[in-house]
This record gives C-alpha cells, sequence and structure tokens, in this order.
C-alpha cells in the first residue's frame, strides 16, 4: 500500500448548503483542494474539494456531491489522504508529520530505543509531539524543537530526544530521571 498523508479534517459543519470547515494539515491552509481527488483514511471514500475561504483558523470547503447540512454534518472527523508522491519535495530539514508519526524514538542514541512517536497536537503556543513510551499507557508530549528532538532519521526509522529534556514518573513511587 502507497504511502499517504493527511492534509486535513472536517471539524464542523458551516451553513445550511453542505459547506464544512476543515482543519488544514498544509502549510499553506488553502491548498487544500490544490491536490485534486482525496480520500478518507480507510481509502474507501474520494472526495473532490474546492476551497472558499477561510473561518476563522479552519478553511471553509464544498465537497462535490455534498449539498444539505446532514451529510455535512456526518463528514466531521473525517480527514483527508492523499499519496505521499503528491506533496511537494521539503528542504533538507523539514519534515512531513505523516512520515514521523510510527518511528522509533531513541534516548540520546538509536540503540536505546524508548518507545515510537504517536502523533502531533498544536493547542496554539507551537507543535507538541506525542510519544508513546515503552510499559506506559500514558502518552507523553513534548515540544517539537531542535532542543527536545535534536535528531531525525527517516532512512533509518527513529527520532532522537534529548536527556537533558525528558522526566519519567514511574509507576511506582521512585521517578526515574533520564
Amino acid at each position: 500500500m502507497k504511502k499517504r498523508l493527511c492534509i486535513g479534517k472536517v471539524v464542523a459543519a458551516h451553513g445550511i448548503r453542505g459547506e464544512v470547515k476543515v482543519l488544514s494539515q498544509t502549510a499553506e491552509p488553502t491548498d487544500l483542494d490544490k491536490f485534486g481527488v482525496v480520500e478518507n483514511k480507510d481509502g474507501t471514500r474520494q472526495f473532490q474539494l474546492k476551497v472558499l475561504g477561510m473561518s476563522s483558523s479552519n478553511v471553509r470547503v464544498k465537497i462535490k456531491g455534498v449539498d444539505d447540512r446532514n451529510t455535512a454534518e456526518s463528514l466531521i472527523g473525517t480527514e483527508f489522504y492523499v499519496a505521499r508522491e503528491q506533496m511537494p519535495k521539503l528542504a533538507e530539514d523539514e519534515f512531513y508529520k505523516g512520515d514521523i508519526v510510527g518511528l522509533k524514538v531513541c534516548l540520546q542514541t538509536p540503540q536505546k530505543v524508548i518507545g515510537t512517536v504517536a502523533g502531533f497536537a498544536n493547542f496554539g503556543a507551537g507543535e507538541i509531539i506525542e510519544l508513546n513510551l515503552n510499559g506506559k499507557r500514558e502518552t507523553e508530549m513534548l515540544p517539537f524543537t531542535k532542543a527536545y528532538v535534536p535528531e531525525i532519521n527517516l532512512e533509518e526509522g527513529y527520532i532522537i530526544v534529548s536527556s537533558a529534556t525528558m522526566i519519567f514518573a514511574a509507576d511506582d513511587e521512585e521517578g526515574v530521571h533520564v
């Protein structure tokens, strides 16, 4: 199966004519309709998008064939995916989030695997990387900056996190500091 990347997610219906608000994952939010036909996460549905403008921090989109609010509301939560090959080439120090999710998380060296990358979040103060740590039920979150994540190696499938920036609490009463 081809590698695909998420370019946006329907977060709300807009108006009564079937428009939706999409949280864009593209560098330029209004570029959502530049990729042609997009697919849902499991690839079972295809959508033709037309960007109408911005609505606060979301993009207002008309989806071909979606002509009423009820149908638009049924799409809330739908993510839009495109083939990785359709995405523009990036500069040397730039990465697509979808390429990083699932990578091994290593502490200081590639030999010390402590978990995997679960995803990303942005609560308004910058990108946050979410980590699934080995032996933990809860995820850890770190700022996604060079200070916290000094190395990303897509070819070998890992990221390095800095020891000076991470503190993990053990399940028992002792804290584990790394």
